[in-house]
């Protein structure tokens, strides 16, 4: 299959759908991101891989970095994690206040925001005051790149506009669902979003994944066959917020929206995508990036249905 090819021709197609979208500018600095920015990355087995547009060019991965921190709490926390939050489908915004309100200060999956940041507390809990170098570390591993590092500037802005996160986490510590230190867990949150990476890197950072655990090219274990499953089916079933559904509906595939812009999808067996424009759809997620990776399905009848 000529991947290069329609990659191409999805670049020119997605086109007309620039300027529909809305940058996420409630976190001041993703309001300065150029809105028109386009790229797109396949990672094979192989070590093929193939790319259109700015396929070096690093952005802020925002809620993608959720894949990973929930990777190492899979691995190091055990069946314990299930009593801090469900595997369900939220059918709420990724910040709502009243789902978790309503289901005691339990987040109802690890990708909404809610459960994201009970991971970042178990992983301060596990890895006192060394959480944040641990995911870096862990990042770089996946991604076979000792390069990746995190925005300050990015950071610094989320920390400073991020009040309903905050919100969100004193609600849960109300609830003792937070063992930590509030400040310092959504200390580390923010760097955990606001991680920089491009399409290249990320399409090779969650490879792994669309192999049971393995990295195919270093031969890596970094999960279990059965928490990858897990994993993979979160992706599937709640990675793309209240709009999860409809994204499985369209493309068929696992995947991990943030909103920054970028879109991670798995093709078991084969091949890691990931595709990143910074214009969202009003469930935010990248309104071209969705598109793209219908197309993508479409046009190569890569799709696990």
């Amino acid at each position: 299959m000529n991947y290069q090819k329609i990659l191409e021709e999805i670049k020119e197609e997605v086109k007309p759908l620039f300027g529909k979208g809305k940058v996420a500018d409630y976190i001041p600095a993703l309001a300065r991101v150029g809105s028109n920015h386009f790229a797109m990355s396949l990672q094979l087995f192989d070590g093929r891989v193939y790319g259109v547009g700015e396929v070096d060019c690093r952005f802020s991965v925002q809620s993608i970095s959720k894949i990973f921190t929930y990777a190492m709490v899979l691995s190091a926390y055990g069946k314990e994690l299930f009593k801090r939050m469900n595997h369900e489908p939220s059918g709420n915004p990724f910040n709502s206040l009243v789902q978790l309100e309503y289901e005691n200060g339990i987040p109802r999956n690890p990708f909404i925001n809610a459960g994201a940041i009970v991971v970042t507390d178990i992983l301060e809990s596990i890895y006192t005051g060394e959480a944040f170098s641990k995911i870096l570390e862990f990042i770089k591993e996946v991604s076979d790149n000792s390069k990746i590092d995190y925005d300050k500037e990015v950071a610094i802005s989320e920390s400073r506009s991020g009040f309903r996160n905050i919100a969100l986490i004193n609600m849960m510590k109300s609830y003792k669902n937070i063992s930590n230190d509030t400040k310092d867990v959504m200390g580390i949150y923010f760097k955990q979003c606001s991680i920089s990476m491009s399409t290249k890197e990320l399409s090779r950072a969650v490879l792994f994944l669309a192999n049971h655990g393995v990295d195919p090219i270093t031969k890596k274990r970094f999960l279990s066959e059965s928490q990858a499953k897990r994993l993979n089916s979160l992706m599937l079933t709640c990675g793309h917020y209240d709009a999860s559904g409809d994204f499985a509906f369209r493309v068929g595939l696992p995947g991990k929206s943030g909103v920054g812009g970028g879109i991670v999808a798995l093709v078991p067996e084969l091949m890691s995508v990931c595709v990143w424009s910074p214009e969202l759809n009003s469930k935010g997620n990248s309104l071209v990036g969705t598109k793209a990776l219908e197309l993508f399905t479409t046009k190569t009848g890569l799709s696990i249905f």
